[in-house]
């Protein structure tokens, strides 16, 4: 008879009955609590770190530092919105309320920059702060089915050098050796009876994630720091070097998923592997994007997979089919005939919003580390605090409003 194993189980809440002496002293228990502290109790309390960060072993030789602890610290500077490493150990020091909510009770236990270095590393190695939000998402959204997933990409700056791109080497004229003929130029239209016919226009990047895997989609996407830019609202383009974070946010600003990918890297190129990691977690109607989004293959794979996409038009320097759209809608708004795509497009500033908050509030713009992984670890511990902010504010219960 085959033995069912069953999953792991989330002691959550766990550590915050703890009490590690028997006789604390007054003064100890009389600390005051900020908002910002009795938050970052609940969002552990939430996200249940310990199910995920393995405790050190113990054996003979020195004892290793507790890895739940330094866990907890990293959200709560994230929370806090601490910019750099050296700062959160400081505050530890000072901070007697935040040391014992991260678990530790004197000002010796806290460790030195250099462990909470070593165990972040670690922390990207396992993809921990990932792993904790997918698990959160899960938790919170099972069961419902959600109206819509608002998708966008935001600019992440990185603190280290771009990568330069690899460019094609082109044989020297000089080097001696014979050089092919240039090829004639192809007639355009139907080839001539015995003429070769013209190779198949490769696939896009696009076209191939439609019959890819989530890996194989991964795989291509390109993660190295680089060059990006972006033209905004008022016509004017800005660059920065570092990478760009996609996200996927549901009602309430609740982040689904995330990808980080090179700064370089176009937001239609990363919609269909979203939309694929977000479908593993939660089910939703529609699909709501800018138009950077408007390509065929992403809206024939929304079809696909049942939900109706709802991407602004891209006329792509059409000024007749651009006025077309505007007398379109100037003749709705004439006879007041709402347009209910509209209504459903309006939820797509969540997903602004929710990229300003994590850039703003739980650490977005302090990058101190390098590399895609470690970066994505950095970020992925304020989307998982801030998904379970979200996730609060959404299933608080409400007072009890009565009809008289």
């Amino acid at each position: 008879m085959p033995i069912v194993t069953e999953p792991p189980k989330r002691y959550v809440g766990a550590w915050i009955g703890r009490q590690p002496e028997l006789f604390p002293s007054l003064d100890e228990q009389l600390d005051p609590l900020t908002v910002k502290l009795e938050r970052l109790i609940i969002i552990l309390d939430t996200l249940g770190l310990e199910a995920y960060v393995a405790p050190p072993r113990r054996g003979p030789g020195r004892p290793a530092d507790d890895r739940p602890q330094i866990a907890r610290a990293f959200v709560g500077k994230a929370v806090l919105n601490i910019p750099t490493t050296s700062a959160l150990i400081e505050r530890l020091q000072v901070d007697r309320s935040l040391r014992r909510i991260c678990g530790w009770e004197r000002r010796s236990d806290v460790p030195c920059e250099s462990t909470f270095s070593r165990a972040f590393a670690e922390f990207a190695a396992q993809n921990l702060p990932e792993r904790v939000h997918e698990q959160a998402v899960r938790d919170g959204l099972h069961g419902h089915i959600l109206g819509h997933v608002a998708r966008d990409a935001t600019e992440i700056d990185g603190r280290e050098k771009p990568k330069a791109k690899p460019q094609a080497a082109e044989p020297s004229p000089h080097s001696g050796d014979p050089q092919p003929p240039p090829e004639p130029p192809r007639r355009r239209g139907r080839p001539r009876k015995g003429d070769t016919p013209p190779p198949p226009k490769p696939l896009t990047r696009i076209e191939r994630q439609r019959s890819q895997t989530f890996d194989e989609m991964l795989a291509e996407l390109p993660i190295g720091c680089d060059t990006g830019c972006k033209r905004d609202s008022r016509g004017f383009t800005t660059t920065w070097n570092g990478y760009k974070l996609h996200l996927d946010v549901t009602a309430g600003m609740v982040p689904v998923s995330a990808i980080l990918t090179s700064a370089s890297v176009h937001d239609s190129q990363v919609a269909i592997p979203l939309a694929r990691k977000s479908a593993q977690r939660i089910v939703w109607l529609y699909d709501v994007m800018d138009s950077a989004y408007d390509a065929t293959p992403i809206m024939a794979d929304c079809l696909a997979e049942g939900r109706v996409a709802i991407v602004d038009h891209n006329t792509r320097r059409n000024t007749t089919l651009k006025a077309e759209i505007e007398a379109e809608r100037t003749a709705c708004r004439t006879i007041h005939m709402p347009d209910p795509d509209d209504l459903i497009y309006n939820e797509r500033t969540a997903v602004e919003r929710a990229n300003g908050s994590i850039k703003d509030d739980y650490g977005g713009r302090h990058v101190r580390v390098r590399g895609h992984f470690k970066v994505f670890c950095h970020l992925m511990f304020g989307v998982a605090a801030f998904t379970a902010s979200c996730l609060l504010n959404l299933f608080e219960p409400q007072p009890y409003l009565s009809p008289t």
